[in-house]
């Protein structure tokens, strides 16, 4: 029969209320007498009901998220790795992620206010944040408690989010690339419009503009714009490399993926450098950004916990160099063609 919190008492002799604040407020107890009921604890093999705490304290300490359908990009792996980093530092916590599918915004602050109601969850994380987001707004008007992986891209009322800064993580790819003696550094991105290829390209353009002082036209030229397919990527890649450019800096691992391609295909070995540090990556040995996703977790775990009021995170990402021959960060004077 499992110990209870009267047995642990009356083992340690001390009050019900004096274990109570062992367990959840030990600061109210002198040194000795907590040391004296934790030992009792343990001896007696205790384990609080954290289902009844929760009750008492009318919250079920459960994380809903929004799993989004699954895409034929590289980068839809950075999901997994994130709800592995946020799973594992929740549990450590006594908490618990839910995933729940939505089919569009709309549908899932739907599914967010029925969990709710239903105290199934009781904070909620949000991602893909982009322009025109509504889901912040109806999530404040119901009260609900919640935090957003990515920061706002157009005017929104005030909340916590976290957010990694892709214009930090270009900024030290190019600066890499400029170190090594590259001039002509290509960029291939997103389309126009895009708050976070945006902001990775503007990384990419402010180290630049700053070591070479080129103007926005020079860097235009330099820039190629595609969707994030590998396929995409390979034309508009391809583009930039009969233009002469030594290096190329990527919006993601799957650009990056087909800026290589396109060298492959003219003979060309060059410095291509990527952003989220997928396997595909580490596998094909190009350098990439990683975006630490475990800090983002950690950020986000700690803005849920942290109220009233908004809390806004930035995580530097860290460029993680590769040493391979053909795609690695070498000295432009070492490029030329592919070896065989």
């Amino acid at each position: 029969m499992a110990s209870t919190l009267a047995d642990v008492a009356a083992h340690a002799g001390v009050s019900v209320q004096t274990v109570s604040n062992a367990l959840n407020n030990p600061d109210l107890l002198k040194r000795s007498t907590l040391d004296r009921v934790l030992a009792a604890v343990d001896q007696l093999g205790y384990a609080p009901n954290l289902q009844a705490r929760r009750l008492r304290q009318r919250t079920v300490a459960t994380i809903g998220l929004r799993i989004e359908p699954l895409v034929g990009n590289i980068a839809s792996s950075l999901l997994d790795v994130f709800l592995h980093e946020l799973t594992a530092r929740a549990d450590a916590q006594g908490k618990h992620v839910l995933l729940f599918t939505a089919a569009d915004d709309e549908e899932e602050v739907r599914k967010i206010r029925e969990l709710a109601g239903q105290r199934v969850a009781d904070r909620f994380l949000l991602t893909s944040t982009h322009p025109g987001d509504a889901r912040v707004d109806a999530l404040l008007a119901a009260g609900l408690a919640f935090v957003s992986f990515g920061r706002p891209w157009s005017p929104a009322p005030e909340h916590s989010w976290v957010d990694v800064d892709g214009a930090a993580g270009t900024r030290q790819a190019t600066e890499a690339l400029l170190d090594a003696g590259h001039r002509r550094i290509g960029f291939v991105g997103w389309p126009e419009g895009s708050g976070s290829g945006d902001d990775r390209r503007r990384g990419w353009a402010e180290a630049m503009g700053a070591q070479l002082g080129l103007a926005e036209h020079e860097l235009d030229a330099l820039t190629v714009r595609c969707e994030d397919a590998v396929s995409d990527a390979l034309a508009g890649a391809g583009s930039l490399l009969q233009r002469g450019v030594s290096a190329l800096v990527c919006a993601s691992d799957s650009l990056a993926t087909g800026g290589i391609g396109a060298a492959s295909q003219l003979g060309l070995r060059l410095p291509v450098i990527g952003f989220d540090n997928t396997s595909l990556a580490a596998g094909l040995g190009f350098p990439s950004i990683d975006q630490r996703l475990g800090d983002v977790a950690a950020a986000a775990l700690a803005a849920l916990d942290d109220e009233p009021g908004a809390v806004t995170t930035i995580v530097r990402p860290q460029l993680v160099r590769r040493d391979d021959a053909r795609w690695g960060i070498t000295p432009a004077a070492d490029r030329g063609s592919s070896p065989s």
